[in-house]
């Protein structure tokens, strides 16, 4: 089939499609594995701005299989890939994709021993990146950023749909809305919208960051966004890449890794996420689901907090040890 003979399907639509024909064949508990993987899929390509599976090629689907592999192990890893290869078998049979595009799906070669837990950011170290900003780089666009992520844990979508309208002084809180008609999307649609309580001294922050050192830029819409480039409105790769530097240990500190920052591939011009131990957005995302649980808010605040079911929240994000697990429950049992 060549590509003049494709019909355009938005990821969405196209997911809902392959679900509904796969689910009276498939196992209750094989559908909703499905539905999980493909909800990450489907999450990249509104990061990507993909809306039209048509414009899904090759190099494109090894920079999902790059994307996926910085924030789970590698047995997880194979079962998604594998799900995505049959999903896009059917997108090709209703002229979605083009005919082979899923055998252009290659997992990576693993060696033995690295189906090591799911990658996240500590919060030892969202510590010390905050204090190195607090000290160095008070109130700036990454200062805030570091806030918003890991304070809130919202998605990198969430974060870049934030206008300067959207924020409540009087609550110290933030207002998030799904505004698909001007430009900015929520992972959940209007489920996903919600007020977040960030308190005096992290909306503070927030707030001189606007005040002060704000690009004074409106997006194509006219909005304001929070996180104002020269352009306007970042993209989600932007957003993405800002986390990736911001997380680099090199920035605060030495490099664990014994690299010459001066012509590490990962610095300067390079390619932030090429530096072992920078973090993505959603492992951020991961890091600060988890340190919420070990503070002990409770899983149900931490899901209407996050936005996520209770179910997704202890399936992929928390990552705590059992011991972790069990400090909590023994301090809420010493309270009693």
């Amino acid at each position: 089939m060549s590509e003049e003979d494709l019909q355009p399907l938005e990821p969405g639509e196209g997911i809902e499609r392959f679900l509904r024909h796969r689910k009276p064949s498939i196992r209750e508990s094989s559908y909703r594995n499905a539905k999980t993987r493909l909800r990450f899929f489907e999450e990249w390509c509104e990061e990507r701005e993909i809306e039209n599976l048509n414009n899904l090629t090759g190099r494109l689907l090894a920079d999902f299989v790059a994307w996926r592999r910085e924030d789970v192990k590698a047995v997880t890893l194979q079962k998604q890939l594998s799900t995505i290869r049959v999903a896009l078998r059917f997108w090709s049979d209703i002229e979605a994709v083009p005919d082979g595009l899923a055998e252009k799906v290659h997992a990576p070669e693993l060696p033995d021993g690295t189906a090591s837990r799911d990658v996240h950011l500590t919060a030892d170290r969202a510590e010390t990146i905050l204090a190195h900003l607090n000290r160095y780089d008070y109130a700036s666009r990454d200062h805030a950023l570091m806030v918003l992520a890991w304070q809130t844990g919202m998605r990198r979508g969430a974060i870049r749909s934030l206008d300067v309208d959207d924020m409540r002084p009087d609550d110290h809180a933030l207002v998030v809305e799904h505004r698909p008609d001007t430009g900015t999307k929520l992972k959940n649609g209007p489920d996903g919208e919600r007020w977040i309580y960030l308190g005096p001294e992290w909306y503070g922050i927030v707030e001189e960051y606007v005040e002060a050192n704000r690009l004074d830029k409106t997006d194509e819409y006219g909005r304001r966004p929070l996180l104002a480039t020269q352009n306007g409105r970042p993209t989600g790769d932007t957003i993405y890449k800002w986390i990736n530097r911001l997380t680099q240990p090199c920035h605060y500190g030495e490099c664990p890794h014994d690299r010459d920052p001066e012509d590490c591939e990962a610095t300067g011009k390079g390619y932030p996420s090429k530096c072992p131990s920078a973090r993505s957005p959603h492992a951020i995302r991961r890091g600060a689901i988890t340190h919420h649980l070990n503070e002990e808010v409770s899983p149900e605040i931490a899901s209407e907090r996050m936005n996520v079911s209770l179910d997704v929240l202890y399936e992929h994000y928390d990552v705590r040890t059992a011991r972790e697990k069990m400090e909590v429950r023994k301090n809420q049992l010493e309270d009693l």
